[in-house]
């Protein structure tokens, strides 16, 4: 599970250095070193410019529930229970995709 975590990471990192792969689209997180469902939550995650995990309404971070074993992954604003975007979509589809892989490791 590590090797396959650690050669994922390095696979992503070359990737998007030649510009194949979009941050948004990585299944690792290279601060982390970890899959990005397992480290989404981190207040690194959030960013109020991209709105990634951010409610522009309420000017607040979205609170993330993973579940694991049923591969779900959701993201809500705590205040207005809405705050979705584009870049959060992203960021939900990263994330079970980083599950799957996860899964298959």
């Amino acid at each position: 599970m590590i090797a396959t975590l650690i050669a994922t990471l390095v696979e992503e990192d070359h990737a998007e250095d030649d510009g194949v792969l979009a941050p948004d689209d990585r299944l690792t997180c290279h601060v982390h070193g970890r899959w990005i469902h397992q480290c989404v939550s981190s207040p690194v995650h959030v960013n109020p410019v991209t709105r990634h995990r951010w409610c522009r309404g309420c000017d607040s971070p979205l609170g993330v529930v993973v579940d694991e074993l049923a591969g779900a992954v959701a993201m809500r604003c705590p205040r207005c229970g809405r705050g979705g975007s584009a870049a959060t979509a992203r960021l939900l589809a990263a994330c079970r995709a980083s599950i799957e892989a996860h899964r298959a490791a």
